[in-house]
């Protein structure tokens, strides 16, 4: 069960790995594209940046943390037996 669960989470988290880069690559686009006077989604970008990417980074700071804790807690108890 608990190697399950890991799994998910994991799957989880790699997900939110692609979404936090690809929004980091689209921020980045559209302001190359501002600079040069192109819209490419800037303000799109900033109308999404609280609802989905600040969570999506929030979730996976989070989720890496738990991961670890997870991991170095279950070595601690598997080790002393």
């Amino acid at each position: 069960m608990k190697e399950k669960l890991l799994n998910w989470l994991n799957l989880i988290l790699v997900a939110d790995v692609f979404l936090v880069l690809l929004g980091f690559i689209w921020f980045a686009i559209a302001i190359m594209g501002e600079a040069i006077g192109v819209n490419l989604g800037l303000d799109l970008w900033h109308k999404l940046w609280q609802p989905v990417f600040n969570p999506a980074i929030g979730i996976l700071m989070g989720g890496a943390i738990l991961s670890g804790l997870v991991s170095w807690v279950s070595k601690k108890f598997l080790s002393s037996q």
